[in-house]
């Protein structure tokens, strides 16, 4: 495939004007927006029959480059103090809360079900169930969506929904020759058979297993895919780098101006309050360009610079059904309205879920790209966002690879992740889609628009889209 799409995309129009061009009028709409426009008038979502589920409330703790001040922490640790800074800021009462489902990847072997100890740990109620799940990238989509039909099947009126990462501290086996002779060696129940196991042992068996961020169906890293979908694009090394530098700039500019209401401080056991995101870091082209390539060497584009980091986090969301949250005095941000889950080829199309979930959502909705205000996209390389546009873009693509007749486009830039993403703010695998979700829900509210839509890629080759729509102000 990635011949195929070399020859046949290569041409497609994206440069380095345009990425400049993109970003000179994306910080120029920024400014635009200090003061809220007044809300279009659109249809609205809703469907006969079928409950409204709202979003009360999203909160984060600060999303830090891993190895920083979470580094001592669990990963409960980090979820506990986002359903904390959830409670603190919307003062719903914990016996409410009716289920809590949290989004992990990196799981830790004492805390298998993380969900259940953080929320034990930030005071809920033995009686309140909670579990974890699991999606790559898109775990706590899962989590959130696993909330909203919990509320629309009636089972339910109030969900926190979230997710959490600790890259800081991630689980190193012995190697399975060790495993295996440490378990027998548990059973051994005299001195010799003890003596004779461990007699067994060989210097080989030491050797740790280490955890990657690869496929185990493709053993190839999450890196080394959006470097060959990059080639295969023909996204250049100054485009990404360009998009990479668009995100920081962007988030450093939300950050100063106050805009990422989320974030809540979180005061590190044995350390200071951490209030804010340290990933963001704005650089220049020039030292941008110095990084050797970190996955194809020495001639592949993907670097340091234009991947998203490796991230410590976690998120918290409040969901509830439209009547409960009325009910309660809540004034609800936005509606969570329809949503898809996509899979597609692990191997050549590992970071394309954007590309094949966007056009099913807007179908399911019934709305076209042009009637969406705000777009956030989960960024987990700039090579892979850029990919995602041209693939959306492209006819060629469409027809040869998703059955579609035409298109579906490319949202404009100017709409698009404007007050950063995941290669700036940092990406916690399992926390970054309610992060993607509220920051859509406070753009539409900051900017005047109805319709936001969300959008990941995951790994194994997944992918997600939901719509937000806007609660009438």
């Amino acid at each position: 495939m990635s011949s195929m799409l070399s020859s046949a995309l290569r041409n497609l129009p994206v440069s380095s004007a345009w990425a400049a061009g993109a970003l000179a009028r994306s910080l120029s709409c920024s400014s635009q927006f200090q003061a809220a426009a007044q809300p279009k008038t659109k249809k609205t979502l809703g469907k006969t029959g079928v409950k409204n589920v709202v979003v009360v409330e999203g909160v984060r703790i600060p999303f830090l480059q891993s190895g920083t001040s979470y580094a001592d922490l669990m990963p409960h640790d980090l979820a506990r103090a986002a359903l904390q800074g959830l409670l603190t800021r919307t003062s719903v009462p914990r016996d409410v809360v009716d289920y809590i489902v949290y989004g992990t990847v990196i799981q830790e072997v004492k805390t298998s079900n993380v969900a259940r100890e953080a929320a034990l740990g930030a005071g809920f109620s033995d009686k309140t169930p909670a579990h974890t799940v699991t999606m790559a990238c898109i775990s706590s989509n899962q989590a959130m969506t696993t909330g909203v039909g919990m509320i629309a099947a009636g089972q339910c009126d109030v969900v926190v929904a979230g997710g959490v990462e600790l890259m800081s501290d991630v689980p190193i086996r012995h190697s399975r020759k060790m495993r295996k002779t440490m378990l027998t060696l548990n059973r051994a129940k005299t001195l010799g058979q003890k003596l004779s196991l461990i007699s067994k042992i060989r210097p080989d068996y030491f050797a740790p297993e280490l955890p990657a961020v690869a496929e185990f169906s493709t053993s190839e890293t999450m890196g080394h895919s959006a470097d060959r979908l990059a080639a295969a694009f023909g996204i250049s090394r100054l485009e990404q780098d360009e998009y990479a530098l668009r995100s920081h700039t962007l988030a450093k500019k939300a950050q100063d101006e106050g805009l990422l209401q989320d974030v809540v401080p979180f005061k590190v056991p044995g350390k200071d309050t951490v209030t804010k995101d340290n990933g963001i870091r704005p650089s220049s082209m020039e030292q941008m360009g110095k990084l050797k390539p970190a996955f194809v060497k020495p001639y592949g584009t993907v670097t340091a610079a234009n991947s998203s980091f490796l991230t410590d986090g976690a998120s918290a969301m409040l969901i509830m059904s439209e009547e409960k949250a009325l009910a309660m005095g809540y004034k609800p941000k936005a509606y969570l309205r329809d949503f898809v889950y996509v899979s597609q080829d692990p191997k050549d199309q590992l970071l394309l879920g954007p590309t094949y979930a966007t056009p099913k959502v807007l179908e399911k909705a019934g709305l076209t790209l042009s009637d969406i205000d705000v777009f956030e996209f989960h960024e987990a390389f700039a090579g892979q966002i850029l990919a995602n546009l041209k693939a959306m873009d492209s006819d060629w693509f469409a027809q040869n690879y998703m059955g579609r007749k035409s298109k579906v486009g490319a949202p404009p830039l100017d709409k698009f992740n404007t007050w950063g993403g995941s290669l700036s703010l940092g990406h916690p695998f399992g926390a970054t889609g309610c992060r993607l979700v509220i920051t859509a829900a406070h753009r539409l509210k900051k900017e005047g628009g109805q319709y936001g839509l969300v959008a990941a890629c995951a790994a194994g080759g997944q992918g997600h889209a939901m719509i937000v729509e806007l609660y009438p102000q």
